[in-house]
């Protein structure tokens, strides 16, 4: 999870294009964080229920296939996490740890590689626990005899340019076209490199980078993508022309009030806007303004003027300026460069 965190929607293809069978049970957005389902479903006809055994049919004919968590896997976590709500336990490094990968076992994946973020855009805000929590889900994993692993990265800002649904699918077909943000593709190809190596399917994580790197050079990914919104009812029109998904009504530019450089983001209050501007949900029950986010111009490290436009929120609300107001106060403009924040701290085998 995250803000701006499309990377299944690119890590999913590139995998599969290298032969590896990759099966996704994701999740719905909430909060400040976006849900890959709801991403897929901003695609036009595109499904995320399926039968178990159509999923793992699709799995084996075209290598992935991206779907909703079951009821039937591990239905005790949805009781827990009440109790936990309950008893202020939502905090707990154990019992997140033992909610997590009480379905990771159940969904029988022989290696799994766990990305844990940390900063202030992800639940755990240092990396201290992360690691902690890394640690604990390794080991749980190693006790069931799956092959786990873990990187830790970070969440100081978000991931790629583009914060939302429509307009993180778009990004994500660009990256899969070989036209992707460096952040994404980096992040992609480390983990992909892990995971094609630990699966025998690369000799080193050097070949496997330079294999993941092939499949968007060479548009196997992207047809991996196709392949899947095909199966799984989606029009691939939009994927073949993305230019015809809907736009928003009302897109507001936020520009720079100061010359310099961008120090930090506040990460958590971008997300926050978007999920006001309607790309998210503050309660399950809400409904999604497929075309509603945040597309960010600058980024940690990047030069900016006065007057030059920091991001451009886009909505189907009226009233936008309120929440142009906050994100202009989420980028912290300073004189001096900082350094660029690393994305991959750490990982642990």
């Amino acid at each position: 999870g995250g803000v701006g965190d499309k990377t299944s929607l690119v890590l999913g293809p590139m995998m599969a294009a290298c032969g590896a069978k990759m099966p996704k049970a994701s999740g719905r957005g909430l909060g400040h964080t976006g849900g890959t389902l709801d991403k897929l479903e901003s695609i036009p006809g595109f499904k995320v229920t399926m039968s178990e055994k159509q999923f793992i049919d699709q799995v084996n004919s075209i290598g992935i296939a991206i779907v909703g968590q079951s009821a039937d896997i591990a239905p005790a976590d949805k009781k827990l996490y009440a109790l936990r709500d309950a008893t202020c336990t939502v905090d707990s490094i154990p019992l997140i740890a033992s909610s997590i990968m009480s379905k990771k076992v159940a969904d029988g994946s022989d290696i799994q590689l766990l990305d844990v973020k940390f900063g202030n855009g992800a639940f755990m805000k240092n990396i201290d626990d992360a690691r902690k929590l890394a640690q604990t889900m390794i080991a749980i994993g190693r006790k069931f005899g799956r092959v786990t692993c873990a990187e830790l990265t970070s969440m100081e800002e978000p991931l790629g340019y583009e914060i939302g649904n429509i307009n993180e699918v778009v990004e994500s077909i660009m990256t899969l076209r070989g036209q992707g943000p460096k952040d994404l593709v980096d992040l992609c190809t480390h983990s992909g490199s892990i995971l094609l190596t630990l699966a025998g399917l690369a000799p080193s994580e050097e070949v496997a980078a330079h294999r993941l790197a092939e499949t968007l050079r060479n548009g196997s990914a992207l047809n991996a993508f196709i392949a899947m919104v095909k199966a799984q009812g989606g029009d691939i029109s939009f994927v073949q022309h993305p230019e015809s998904f809907p736009k928003a009504k009302y897109n507001i530019e936020v520009r720079s009030i100061a010359d310099g450089y961008i120090q930090t983001m506040n990460t958590y209050d971008l997300g926050i806007q978007a999920m006001k501007l309607g790309a998210g949900r503050s309660k399950a029950t809400d409904p999604i303004d497929y075309t509603a986010g945040i597309t960010l111009k600058k980024k940690v490290g990047d030069p900016v003027k006065r007057d030059e436009v920091l991001a451009i929120l886009h909505t189907e609300r009226a009233g936008g300026e309120d929440a142009a107001r906050e994100v202009l106060a989420d980028f912290n403009v300073g004189q001096s460069q900082p350094a660029l924040p690393k994305l991959v701290l750490e990982t642990i085998r």
